[in-house]
């Protein structure tokens, strides 16, 4: 079985440290943290990853621009995308529904289930 390969962008380091030990930890998956949507689609080429596990609110380049950039680029435009967000308000999640993601990881999230969680939306 090979190894999943995740690209991580998240502008808080410390969150993204305990998003990439628990999905390393629970399931082996490989994970590449960025802490900028910049940085993100500067190695999303290179690193072709399995799925990106991509901040919406972001300084700078929020996620939505960043998924943007990523589709308009047809090299990376097929790479899964997750959004990991606090914004789950209906409204919210109806703004998403119209974007090209594979699902969304709610903020805060649970150590313990967040690997889990993200499998099950990509049906790993």
């Amino acid at each position: 079985m090979t190894t999943k390969s995740i690209l991580l962008i998240d502008d808080e380091p410390n969150l993204a440290q305990v998003i990439a030990v628990c999905l390393e930890s629970f399931k082996g998956w490989k994970v590449c943290v960025v802490n900028s949507g910049k940085e993100g689609l500067q190695v999303v080429e290179a690193l072709k990853p399995d799925v990106i596990l991509l901040d919406v609110m972001m300084p700078e380049m929020d996620g939505i621009e960043v998924l943007q950039n990523l589709q308009k680029n047809p090299a990376i435009r097929d790479i899964p995308v997750i959004f990991l967000t606090a914004k789950v308000q209906t409204s919210d999640r109806e703004k998403f529904a119209e974007l090209d993601i594979v699902g969304i990881v709610a903020k805060p999230f649970d150590p313990l289930k967040i690997a889990d969680e993200i499998a099950q939306l990509l049906g790993w």
